[in-house]
């Protein structure tokens, strides 16, 4: 699974990693928080590195459907239901400054841009509900929605919000104009660089495959953070989604972005020639069958648009928060020189903007009003009862697979192609798969803490349903907090 942005990605170019290196800060993570971020910090004469574990957007940026909008779906209304007014009036506030940066930037470089109208509709009379309260929340922080009974789609609604003028584009062309602009401003993106380690000593120590850098500071742009300071693996939940883009005729494009406020949601856009539709998301590891959540995704699509030619299908990662507002700002036991952004809820492209805003104001100074609200550490009834169910399920799935694993003896015999399975193996879950014809056995254990592991059909990967880290067949780690690859098993 390739989306389409990475499969016609432009080409980045890099820097040689050499260890020993001294810099002011480091960003760890090359999606779109880690290279804002570092062009902020390089424009204000400071000597940055991105520190990049696979490849520049390999991981979130790359996957997303890039829609930059100050509608999103219903988000505001979940946040308005945990979070007080003000809150919720920082957190658009905070959107905008970072859509109204994004798109300044864009223009600058020559980023082409499609202006669009966000519309979260309903495709059921129940969904009318929630388009409402979505409208009334959006109302009273100043957007200018509107509220409409119909939209141009190829099945019935039944109402919606509209907010004009939103925005759409090819997030890796994005990622390769800030590249650009932060090894011109004397800035280094170290590709294959897996962090593994990171010491809040001064300076900050930190360890990759490659060898070790120290920095004054560090930013933790990496989705989630891998670092267990401040146990935020246990405050996120961890999400999977699943995208594609076909070719349709022309008239039958539509015309705005769209995004259902029902269960599944069904995300929709256009890109030059091309519709892309998404949706249809659960939460990591805890799938019987992603590869079935994808296949729905594309019947849905064929349904509506019967006769689309499908060139690509990916899936993205997505982490929320109990309060839905991001986790932004220093991490606790970082004595200050570490800091993180995550939590983006699926709106990653404002979210990682606005983000790269509060961080850079942190470290140089210059903080706003809307930035201090979403400071601090909100602790309502409402976000936590949120919290205690999601970590009450994460007790439920260790229970759960080390169950089942303990209960059913390994195979003798290797899986078929695309098959992985989890057995017993003496008293140690072992996971057993055959990918590309080969057949790898590695501990089913996650190392992060101790989650059995799921095998993940649609992308033929090892998944913890706990807290999200995923591996590769063979045991490489691909994301989440996890920062050890799986054991092999002979």
């Amino acid at each position: 699974m390739t989306s389409l942005w990475l499969a016609e990605a432009p080409p980045i170019p890099t820097d040689p990693f050499v260890p020993g290196e001294h810099f002011d800060e480091v960003v760890v993570g090359a999606g779109l928080t880690g290279l804002v971020t570092a062009l902020l910090l390089a424009r204000s004469g400071r000597r940055v590195a991105v520190l990049e574990g696979r490849t520049v957007g390999a991981v979130a940026t790359g996957n997303t459907t890039a829609k930059l909008s100050l509608l999103q779906g219903t988000h505001l209304q979940s946040l308005r239901s945990t979070m007080y007014q003000s809150v919720t009036q920082a957190y658009v506030d905070g959107s905008a400054a970072g859509f109204d940066w994004l798109l300044r930037y864009l223009e600058q470089r020559g980023v082409p841009v499609e202006r669009r109208d966000a519309v979260s509709y309903a495709a059921t009379p129940d969904g009318a509900e929630k388009v409402e309260r979505e409208y009334e929340v959006a109302r009273s922080t100043g957007l200018p929605v509107q509220r409409v009974n119909d939209v141009e789609l190829p099945f019935r609604t039944f109402g919606a919000v509209v907010l004009p003028d939103q925005a759409q584009f090819d997030p890796l062309r994005v990622l390769a104009a800030l590249a650009e602009d932060i090894r011109a401003l004397g800035g280094v993106i170290h590709e294959n660089a897996r962090v593994t380690r990171v010491a809040a000593s001064k300076p900050v120590r930190l360890v990759t495959g490659q060898g070790e850098v120290t920095a004054d500071r560090v930013v933790l742009a990496t989705g989630t953070p891998f670092l267990d300071r401040g146990l935020y693996f246990a405050k996120l939940s961890a999400h999977r989604s699943y995208a594609l883009s076909a070719r349709v005729p022309e008239e039958q494009l539509p015309d705005g972005m769209f995004l259902g406020v029902e269960s599944p949601t069904r995300s929709i856009r256009t890109h030059g020639a091309l519709l892309l539709t998404g949706g249809n998301g659960h939460p990591v590891g805890r799938h019987p069958s992603p590869q079935r959540a994808a296949d729905e995704l594309l019947d849905w699509t064929l349904r509506y648009w019967p006769g689309a030619e499908v060139t690509h299908t990916w899936s993205a990662q997505d982490y929320s928060t109990p309060h839905h507002v991001p986790f932004v700002g220093f991490l606790p036991r970082g004595r200050g020189r570490i800091y993180l952004a995550t939590g983006y809820e699926k709106w990653g492209m404002t979210g990682a903007v606005s983000s790269a805003l509060t961080i850079h104001a942190d470290l140089l100074g210059g903080t706003t009003d809307w930035q201090r609200i979403l400071h601090r550490r909100f602790t309502t009834p409402q976000a936590i009862g949120r919290g205690i169910g999601e970590n009450a399920a994460v007790g439920w799935w260790y229970l759960k697979g080390y169950a089942k694993a303990l209960s059913t003896p390994l195979p003798e015999t290797a899986p078929a192609e695309g098959v992985g399975v989890v057995g017993r193996r003496g008293v140690l879950p072992v996971g057993l798969s055959t990918v590309d014809a080969t057949t790898c056995a590695v501990s089913a254990v996650c190392p992060h803490l101790g989650a059995a592991l799921t095998w993940n059909d649609a992308e033929r990967s090892w998944d913890c349903p706990a807290h999200g880290s995923r591996f590769t067949a063979s045991g490489t780690r691909l994301e989440g907090p996890a920062n050890r690859d799986l054991s092999p098993v002979n």
